[in-house]
């Protein structure tokens, strides 16, 4: 079983943003964790008479952005709340959450009771230490865990710098992602990998050459799936609007979706509101809260244009700071799903 995302893979983090991450106290009771996320009623009045923007069935969550309440409730207690907020499918980041010993078994039996689904779940790439729970260290085991718990995507949000930030290294990184992509398969399982901004940079040895490209080029479309965090990509398309040598390099997130859309069968949902002072151009903010147009990106992709199937994760990386979310991230949970989904 694999532990908590955040002390086993601390290479998962790099991406998080520079605040610190100040949980809820250990001692805070269900009762005031719960109350604290019932938001204004007037936001509730309005969201009711809004158009849904994410399909029925296909609202999820990225179980990290409520570790807190994961480790200060369990999953059983966090499970009944995501149902009630309307949410149908889950994301794992680690089958614990600190929340101490708990089987696949069980962990598969919480989401059947709570009518939920799992939907995919995040492990590490790669690690020095071969006993490290990773793709690269441990892929039978990886493979066994996911197929036990019921999801049908397993996918690592690691960077794909590990042979650095050269054409050739991406190229060594996609042959082992179409290896695990081969892996999963077997199992009837489906390997992906989730972006962050680094991905849309240029190669250290040909700088007119976008390292996410190369990726998608040398991954097999048949074996690895992309989640696009649409976030993190348009950080990406602020960050790296220009090549090394100053030279226009714009792109539209949208439009590699747009261009393979069977490739991106899960997206996380995550907003930001623009900050010029911000090195990425954006500070992250509960979903409705930001400026980065989502809604657009999300009726294109469901829309007729892209009929394939899409799943929609709301993730916010510093939910629990208490600085930036005095609720808790309970709230961002309740909050997201009212505005993306709104209940009559």
């Amino acid at each position: 079983m694999s532990q908590d995302r955040k002390t086993e893979h601390p290479e998962l983090h790099h991406a998080l943003r520079r605040r610190g991450f100040l949980g809820v106290a250990a001692g805070t009771t269900a009762a005031a964790l719960l109350g604290g996320a019932a938001g204004p009623a007037a936001a509730d009045s309005q969201a009711r008479h809004r158009r849904p923007i994410v399909p029925r069935g296909k609202l999820g969550i990225q179980l990290y952005t409520i570790r807190d309440q994961t480790q200060a409730l369990g999953f059983a207690k966090v499970f009944e709340e995501l149902r009630r907020y309307g949410y149908d499918s889950v994301e794992f980041a680690g089958y614990t959450q600190g929340t101490g010993d708990i089987s696949l078994r069980q962990l598969r039996r919480l989401l059947w009771r709570n009518g939920l689904r799992g939907i995919g779940s995040h492990v590490g790439y790669y690690s020095g230490n071969p006993d490290d729970y990773t793709f690269a260290t441990q892929l039978d085991r990886v493979l066994d865990d996911a197929a036990e718990v019921g999801v049908p995507y397993v996918g690592t949000p690691s960077g794909p710098d590990r042979y650095g930030r050269t054409v050739d290294g991406w190229k060594r990184v996609a042959e082992e992602f179409n290896t695990y992509g081969a892996a999963a398969r077997k199992r009837g399982l489906k390997f992906y990998h989730h972006n962050h901004q680094m991905e849309f940079g240029f190669a250290e040895d040909r700088p007119e050459v976008r390292l996410y490209d190369v990726l998608l080029a040398e991954t097999d479309p048949e074996l690895v799936y992309l989640e696009m965090d649409i976030y993190w990509a348009y950080a990406g398309q602020y960050r790296f609007s220009k090549r090394p040598d100053g030279t226009p390099a714009p792109f539209e997130p949208l439009d590699y979706v747009r261009a393979a859309p069977h490739r991106y069968p899960l997206f996380h949902v995550k907003d930001g509101e623009h900050d010029e002072a911000s090195a990425d151009g954006y500070e992250m903010v509960d979903v409705g809260d930001g400026d980065i147009d989502y809604e657009r990106f999300i009726r294109t992709v469901a829309g007729r244009g892209c009929r394939t199937e899409h799943h929609w994760l709301v993730e916010r990386d510093d939910a629990p700071d208490t600085g930036a979310n005095p609720a808790g991230s309970l709230s961002t949970a309740r909050r997201s799903a009212r505005h993306l989904r709104p209940r009559r």
